[in-house]
């Protein structure tokens, strides 16, 4: 804001001075005589007399000029006039030349300039203090949401805005607080789950594993030697490790579980939405670093599923395309099978082991291709969820060292 502030005193400042040199280039255009008109008038009348004589002038298409009297000798009856005159003298002959000049033409001319320059000044000023006041005065009201964001405040207060260029983004802020602030109790509550399943399993798996431990030193010191209470007790043993082995599977079972709530509203949307959203994007991306990036013909379709979620989806597969492609070639191609559509993602330089293809979309999961590159495992793992939850697929395989991730949607 300090900087709009500076900027808007060089403005006013700059206005300042234009009104003030036009001022100043009118003042000397009168004193030098470029602002008087009659003078050019006479100037062209003389060139007229030069060439084709005093007959050849017609003081009809004059606006100043009024009179031409000529005389061979200057009596002083020549120089006495009414209006004001200039004499000239063409070929040894004088010519007095009478001429007026109407009253305030310069006055209007300079009322005129200023009057001009006046109302552009006001208006680049009104301008400028209405950004100042509906756009960079509430944008500078939330320049620090992001940042209390950031730093896990989710209290921070945004004031409603009504403003055309400020309440959808105010609007969108405020949804991602809340959000957030969603996503921060679904992890706590998770964490208290996991922590109150650990902790009852644990002291469920007390039980067991002590009595194990009596029934092993009885053994060991030769408490029961009857072979029968042996294998009774070799039999308990047994029993209780397989109630072990059924908490230890729970435990399992409780750490597979979906973690991520992955919500999804199923509707319907036109095959090239999804693709121009997709496209639009990533043309320039992959212009920056560029990749070749090519975009196959298709047939538009309704199809079935979540449009939002199904640019996520495309979005991800773009993101490993670029991200463990050799950044030659990536293309986006189209294909129809029994009610089906099939979305391909091409990248050129797969160095995925085809023995691993079975893992790629299991949760925290990494290739052997991923050394040096950074990533969760979970951009794939999310585009399976998100196809199941849409009722489609998602499947990968390798082609002439081309890695191709095909997404299917259901045709409406």
């Amino acid at each position: 804001m300090k900087r709009f502030n500076q900027i808007f005193g060089m403005i006013v400042l700059g206005m300042l001075l234009i009104i003030i040199g036009a001022n100043g280039i009118l003042y000397y255009q009168n004193c030098s005589g470029s602002g008087r008109p009659y003078l050019v008038e006479i100037n062209r009348l003389v060139y007229t007399i030069q060439e084709k004589g005093l007959e050849a002038v017609d003081l009809s298409r004059c606006q100043y000029v009024t009179g031409i009297e000529k005389t061979a000798d200057a009596s002083p009856e020549f120089y006495h006039a009414d209006h004001d005159y200039v004499v000239r003298e063409i070929d040894g002959v004088l010519y007095r030349m009478d001429y007026i000049v109407p009253e305030g033409k310069q006055e209007k001319t300079v009322w005129l300039v200023n009057g001009i320059l006046l109302v552009m000044s006001l208006f680049v000023i009104t301008v400028m203090i209405w950004i100042r006041h509906k756009i960079l005065l509430p944008f500078d009201t939330m320049k620090n949401v992001p940042y209390e964001l950031s730093r896990g405040n989710l209290s921070v207060p945004l004031k409603e805005s009504k403003s055309r260029f400020f309440g959808k983004f105010v609007w969108g802020l405020d949804l991602l607080r809340e959000s957030i602030e969603q996503q921060k109790r679904r992890e706590l509550d998770l964490q208290k789950e996991k922590k109150t399943l650990v902790l009852s399993i644990s002291h469920d798996i007390k039980t067991p594993l002590s009595a194990i431990k009596l029934y092993a030193k009885a053994l060991s010191k030769g408490i029961y030697t009857d072979p029968e209470k042996q294998f009774s007790i070799t039999e308990s043993i047994n029993a209780k490790a397989d109630e072990i082995e059924g908490y230890v599977s729970c435990l399992i079972k409780a750490s597979r579980e979906d973690f991520l709530n992955l919500e999804v509203h199923n509707g319907e949307f036109y095959l090239s939405e999804l693709v121009q959203r997709i496209s639009a994007y990533y043309t320039e991306k992959l212009a920056l670093v560029s990749i070749d990036f090519t975009v196959e013909a298709y047939l538009d379709c309704l199809l079935r599923g979540d449009a939002d979620r199904s640019v996520e989806v495309l979005q991800n597969i773009m993101e490993n395309a670029i991200k463990y492609g050799d950044g030659h070639r990536i293309d986006i191609r189209f294909a129809q099978e029994e009610g089906c559509q099939l979305i391909t993602v091409r990248n050129s330089g797969c160095t995925l082991p085809e023995t691993e293809l079975v893992h790629i979309f299991d949760s925290f999961w990494q290739g052997s291709n991923t050394d040096g590159k950074h990533g969760s495992g979970l951009g794939l793992y999310i585009c399976r969820q998100l196809m199941n939850k849409m009722d489609g697929e998602i499947f990968a395989d390798i082609e002439e060292n081309c890695m191709r991730m095909t997404a299917v949607w259901q045709q409406a």
